[in-house]
């Protein structure tokens, strides 16, 4: 079963979910999501987690899901501050594994550069390298979008969000279940994106010496993260093109393993 809490953070509380019991001899395993999303992303796979006997933690980051929001647009480091002061909180031994999820990934990426004595192995859902161009098209896209007073800006959300997840293989009733999520980062759910888009353009790949594991689904990041390969010290990306959004729910088992064997 998993659990939701609070701890306190550098920005407010940060909220979590927390499924399986510290103290065996696995490593805790420190799960981070995509913008703009939550920790909800990773329900399923926190059960089938806990239900093999592992421990695992999964953050809302600054200003998502139900986690208090910095002052100012955060960066990635900030992200990460958040996430290691968490850690801190919750008593986790350290080091611990982490997995991230697109920004997640960036915030993980961090971690493991700045703070290598807390993270032992990464697992990272695409670590997207991203051209200067692809930047400046992305932050445009991704900015600040005011709201409509017939409510256009939410369909917009709406449309881009089923267009990714339907990519994926999500049915319409998956996607009207997971797409809340998506809107609790409510004015400041752009800040995600401005601080991915802001992050090391290597993502500080070639500082971290732990062993990791890309894995590469077929989404709308898969170019972009295959340009990692070169960057990776001790890594290598495995690719998974009929995983895209959402296969965390579809394909739980088939990712709890694949976590699971490298971690192990």
């Amino acid at each position: 079963m998993t659990y939701r809490r609070y701890v306190d953070g550098p920005f407010g509380q940060l909220h979590l979910r927390e499924a399986g019991v510290q103290g065996s001899d696995r490593t805790s395993l420190v799960c981070l999501h995509m913008s703009p999303m939550s920790s909800r992303t990773y329900d399923q796979f926190l059960d089938c987690w806990a239900a093999g006997g592992g421990h695992a933690v999964a953050f809302d980051t600054p200003g998502f899901g139900m986690s208090d929001a910095p002052a100012d647009v955060p960066t990635i480091a900030d992200y990460a501050r958040a996430i290691r002061t968490g850690v801190e909180a919750l008593g986790l031994v350290q080091p611990v594994d982490l997995l991230g999820y697109h920004t997640g990934s960036l915030i993980a990426c961090e971690l493991a550069a700045s703070a290598p004595q807390m993270v032992r192995r990464l697992v990272l859902i695409a670590a997207p390298i991203f051209t200067p161009e692809e930047r400046a098209e992305l932050s445009e896209l991704y900015g600040p979008e005011l709201p409509a007073a017939d409510g256009s800006h939410l369909v917009r959300r709406w449309q881009s969000f089923a267009h990714h997840f339907r990519a994926g293989g999500s049915s319409l009733e998956q996607i009207a279940d997971a797409f809340p999520e998506r809107l609790l980062g409510r004015a400041n759910s752009w800040w995600g994106h401005h601080a991915a888009f802001g992050f090391a353009e290597n993502l500080r790949l070639p500082e971290i010496s732990q062993p990791v594991l890309v894995i590469n689904p077929g989404d709308d990041l898969s170019e972009q993260t295959r340009r990692a390969a070169p960057l990776l010290v001790n890594g290598r990306i495995v690719e998974q093109p009929h995983w895209g959004h959402g296969f965390l729910d579809r394909n739980t088992e088939g990712a709890v393993k694949l976590v699971d064997d490298f971690l192990r």
